[in-house]
């Protein structure tokens, strides 16, 4: 990439990142352009759609969620659960909107977000399949489950705002597939 094509990449993904922060993940992406100090056809050049750009946004992200879920698995298995769901909620976070358009990537083949948000579901799945093993969770609640509810419980504490309430909804559901509840 052109050196000046290199800062107009940087300089929309900052744009994005403030954008997405603020607005949520459907900010105008004329905006992002026009923050960024490049025309729109420029942003289209270099991401030809908004699953682009936020894959672009979240490559990084994704890729230490998936890698934190394998080394969690050499914690005790209560404090791996514990920290896979909140940092999966904090993560999932970090832009508004971000939680459904995770949701729906997952059951959208072919986009960009499609291959990232499948690699670190599957690390998730591992990591819950070692705890079903080391009997945390419970053996009747399939990891996908898991990863859903701790994805819905970021989207309800993305709506209310209220961090002690997300924080208090992950103990209710940590203590719904423990394998002591059963």
């Amino acid at each position: 990439m052109r050196a000046d094509a290199r800062r107009n990449y940087e300089r929309l993904l900052a744009a994005a990142e403030e954008l997405f922060r603020r607005d949520g993940t459907e900010a105008s992406l004329e905006e992002v352009a026009r923050t960024a100090g490049v025309g729109i056809g420029t942003l289209y050049r270099h991401f030809p759609n908004r699953d682009a750009l936020l894959e672009a946004l979240l490559r990084e992200q994704f890729e230490g969620l998936r890698a934190a879920a394998e080394r969690l698995t050499e914690l005790p298995p209560e404090q791996a659960l514990t920290e896979l769901l909140v940092l999966f909620t904090e993560r999932i976070t970090q832009y508004r909107g971000l939680p459904a358009s995770a949701l729906a990537v997952l059951r959208t083949p072919g986009s960009a977000l499609y291959e990232a948000c499948h690699a670190m579901n599957d690390a998730g799945q591992r990591l819950v399949e070692h705890l079903q093993r080391a009997g945390v969770v419970r053996a009747d609640v399939p990891a996908r489950d898991v990863l859903a509810l701790a994805a819905s419980v970021a989207w309800l504490g993305e709506q209310s705002g209220d961090l002690e309430q997300r924080e208090r909804l992950l103990r209710v559901v940590t203590d719904g597939f423990s394998a002591r509840s059963s």
